[in-house]
């Protein structure tokens, strides 16, 4: 059991070494996560863009079938 639990931590180690994290880690400070912040802006401006898109588009074919459903 611990022979496998030390084998995995090992197998683990080694991956995680092979990552390549998307910040230089001779930066200090919130320099070091630029990239990862402004991934992140980006991420949370298309979503925004694209639920502002549905709901507007929701919304004009909701009004356009209740207009030719409308008795």
């Amino acid at each position: 059991m611990i022979g496998r639990t030390r084998k995995f931590i090992v197998e683990v180690k080694a991956e995680l070494g092979k990552a390549q994290w998307p910040w230089d880690p001779r930066e200090k400070g919130f320099k070091r996560y630029r990239e990862l912040s402004d991934s992140t802006v980006v991420v949370v401006v298309a979503m925004l863009l694209l639920g502002g898109y549905v709901a507007t588009f929701d919304l004009i074919v909701v009004n356009l079938v209740g207009l030719l459903t409308a008795p």
